[in-house]
């Protein structure tokens, strides 16, 4: 019996093995081919695909068509199921990979139709790039059948994938719309909602639009705001719930991207320099895939195009980067893209001013259940999202929804031939809207918003959060991507954005706020960029890596002012535990966290206490709007504490920074003891593959980068938290990429096995300057004709 058990239990360690073994023989027979020879159909000519040390692929090939071909292959053998998740998300399409979970995010995404709207404008969207783009989807398609098993994700999910289609393409462009813009506009449902039960005083300074870290590229700051005597607001006077506040301000990561240039006037050889730092939410992979193209182009200057930087998986373009004559950056824009319309459905008999309702049905298909319908409804104004008690609806009008929203015109930017020219091409590109920066060879640089602006109708500014029907109604708006405000050299010499407000006057009143960054890190960019006046590549790394706390400085001097002036237990607690102030957000600093949170604390209950009148009327319909620019009014209070604008649930102001304190030293202490509460115990990385979560506990790790303490923070350049931050950095002069920069988190490669999973990653977490251009080919890969 013994001798039974004992080959019984061989066997089953046998088929263990074995399984195993399949699963490894699978797992690398998915990895891409890096070296010698493969046919592909549809190329004119070889083309070579090298790789260096961090997989960087450098693609020689003697046509544009041919580029675009080698480079939809690469990204299909490194990067298909990310690709594939991008068309998914912005199509509503996830359910059909990973079953019920996922409806939910479905329904949010596939309620604005976007690859319906794709079907219906798909030539406008290629214009004359579809040779190119056609090309692209051929050898994506290529490269994933070229694998020997199928990419491992859709192992693990036990499903294959979809083939690729020109319109997947333009839906990778829609999902970094769903990534920069609010689909669901709340920010402006939320401030619409509490409008009505907000006193006009009390309704400005919740809306107060700035603060003194303004630091617009143009016109004038805003400022802090103006605190009201008590004769005109009285917070003790109003309505105020019974109990309870508002709970934790969400501590989501705020924008973080940040692109600035300086002229070749501050350079010691005439050279523009170019700093971009896209921040998203951030993976391994990462969201990018470096490369650099090379190929003979008769439009471009000196008969060819070499191109190098980030392209996106999924289109056929180098998003960001350097030709050797211009280099060209973005950050996310934020100005105000949606309107919302309230309106009255015509029924049976329509009535006069009702708005017509077009409904269309959506199956959305689900995993291992039943196809999920879902009915969309539209009115001239745009997509119904939400539905009244009173019968009454509220429509979405979104850039993204119109014609013209998206194309393929940013390709062009690989044969810019100076500022001029790339200003031209910029003019008709369609893409989420950004601030576009750019540095030319000649040393002159350029900011100028790029992508669809709102095209209202004369008096009708973006101020209002919701339009009302009736005969003095706003119409329906279009989008154009031209006229929009632009700055250039001469008339500039340094130039900065950061997520934050960039312009004043007319251009603003036209392009409207749609939740701008606080312009703290803006400001620190701007000051460091004025405090020189000679510049290299090495400076602009430095302005990126910047992690000091200014921002955060007066509230470390306020938590020592109060705690000495009024010793209550919590207050002393937390002024002993940051006594030493290092002034950055450094991860052994404990002084970091506790002021950090000490401030958001304090926020939250200046936050309840002037939302109090609303939160009492509204009730559980109550949402919080997001108020990023608090600071603007929040310093001026705790800086001049005055009675009257008080939250009523406190005494005293010494009072609210107690209670704050206390809820700081509770969370805090509950870890441990206070003094080794450090920044990098909260800021440590937790950057996985989007499957992670799918392993179990002790094996996720696998599919994860180290997590590592990482330095940096909201308010300043160094944007960094445990799953947001930097998605690429970059800093380089046109003509000149050899002394430049780069890095980038998360790795090349999508597969856990390549050589290239996280590889350069280490260099991003600690800022070790990585040259920008690749290096010595380490694999070489003949693409061939067949």
């Amino acid at each position: 019996m013994v001798r039974w058990c004992l080959r019984l239990a061989a066997l089953l360690l046998l088929c263990v093995a074995l399984a195993a073994l399949a699963g490894w023989w699978a797992l690398r027979a998915s990895l891409p081919l890096l070296d010698g020879n493969a046919g592909l159909s549809g190329l004119a000519a070889p083309v070579t695909v090298t790789r260096d040390a961090l997989g960087v692929a450098t693609i020689d090939a003697g046509t544009e068509a041919d580029a675009m071909r080698a480079l939809g292959y690469v990204h299909a053998q490194e990067r298909y199921f990310e690709m594939d998740l991008m068309r998914r998300t912005a199509a509503g399409e996830l359910a059909a990979l990973f079953g019920p979970v996922a409806l939910d995010a479905d329904r949010a995404h596939r309620v604005h139709r976007m690859r319906a709207r794709i079907a219906a404008n798909l030539d406008a969207i290629l214009g004359d790039r579809r040779a190119q783009l056609d090309a692209y989807v051929e050898g994506v398609n290529a490269g994933l059948a070229a694998l020997d098993v199928r990419p491992w994700p859709y192992l693990l999910l036990r499903t294959a994938p979809e083939p690729w289609r020109a319109e997947d393409s333009a839906l990778v462009a829609f999902a970094m719309y769903f990534d920069l813009q609010d689909a669901g506009n709340a920010r402006e449902l939320a401030l619409w909602k509490v409008r009505p039960h907000l006193p006009a005083a009390l309704h400005a300074l919740v809306t107060h639009a700035g603060s003194s870290w303004d630091a617009p590229l143009s016109g004038d700051a805003i400022g802090d705001a103006t605190l009201p005597g008590a004769d005109v607001l009285d917070l003790r006077r109003l309505p105020a719930p019974e109990a309870g506040g508002i709970g934790p301000l969400p501590d989501a990561p705020e924008p973080g991207s940040n692109n600035f240039a300086v002229a070749g006037t501050l350079t010691a050889d005439g050279r523009a320099i170019v700093a971009d730092d896209m921040h998203l939410g951030l993976r391994a992979p990462g969201t990018w895939f470096r490369a650099r193209l090379h190929y003979a182009d008769a439009g471009a200057q000196s008969g060819g195009v070499d191109v190098s930087g980030f392209t996106l998986p999924g289109l056929p373009a180098v998003i960001v980067g350097s030709n050797r004559h211009v280099a060209w950056g973005f950050t996310n824009s934020y100005g105000d893209y949606l309107d919302w319309a309230l309106e009255t459905p015509c029924g049976p008999s329509p009535a006069r001013g009702c708005a017509a309702v077009e409904t269309h049905r959506e199956t959305i298909l689900v995993a291992g259940a039943d196809p999920v319908a879902l009915d969309v409804r539209e009115t001239p104004w745009g997509t119904v999202l939400h539905e009244l008690d009173d019968g009454r609806v509220l429509s979405l009008r979104w850039t993204a929804h119109l014609p013209g929203a998206v194309n393929f015109g940013l390709a062009g930017m690989a044969r810019a031939r100076g500022i001029d020219h790339a200003l031209v091409l910029a003019r008709d590109a369609a893409m989420p809207t950004q601030n576009l920066v750019i540095g030319d060879r000649g040393g002159r640089i350029a900011w100028r918003l790029i992508g669809p602006l709102p095209q209202r109708a004369s008096g009708c500014t973006p101020v209002q959060p919701v339009t009302e029907a009736g005969s003095d109604a706003c119409p329906p708006w279009g989008a154009s991507t031209r006229n929009a405000p632009t700055l250039a050299s001469p008339t500039v010499d340094r130039l900065w954005t950061a997520n934050s407000r960039v312009v004043s006057g007319p251009s603003l009143e036209r392009i409207g706020d749609g939740g701008y960054a606080l312009g703290a890190r803006g400001a620190q960019i701007r000051d460091a960029l004025r405090a020189a006046d000679r510049f290299n590549e090495r400076d602009l790394l430095a302005i990126q890596l910047d992690d000091r706390a200014l921002f955060l400085a007066r509230w470390w001097r306020l938590l020592r002012e109060r705690s000495a002036t009024s010793p209550t237990p919590a207050l002393a607690v937390l002024s002993a535990a940051a006594a030493q102030w290092e002034g950055r957000a450094d991860p052994a600093s404990t002084s970091y966290r506790v002021v950090r949170a000490w401030r958001i604390a304090v926020n939250e209950r200046i936050a309840d206490g002037l939302l109090a009148p609303a939160r009492a009327a509204l009730g559980d319909d109550f949402a919080m709007p997001a108020l990023p620019q608090l600071e603007g009014v929040a310093w001026p209070l705790v800086s001049q504490r005055p009675a009257h604008l008080l939250p009523r649930r406190f005494a005293s102001w010494e009072a609210l920074f107690e209670d704050a304190a206390v809820a700081v030293r509770d969370e805090l202490s509950a870890q441990g003891p206070l003094a080794a509460r450090n920044w990098g115990e909260y800021n440590t990385a937790r950057i996985c593959h989007p499957l992670a979560s799918a392993l179990p506990r002790p094996a996720r790790g696998w599919l994860c980068m180290p997590a590592d303490a990482l330095p940096g923070d909201t308010h300043m350049p160094r944007v960094q938290g445990p799953a947001f931050g930097a998605s690429q950095r970059m800093v380089v002069s046109p003509g000149r990429e050899a002394d430049g920069f780069i890095h980038m988190p998360g790795g090349q490669s999508g597969h856990p096995l390549s050589p290239f999973w996280g590889a350069g990653h280490d260099d991003w977490v600690h800022g070790r300057p990585t040259p920008f251009l690749p290096g010595k080919a380490e694999h070489a890969l003949v693409l061939a004709p067949r």
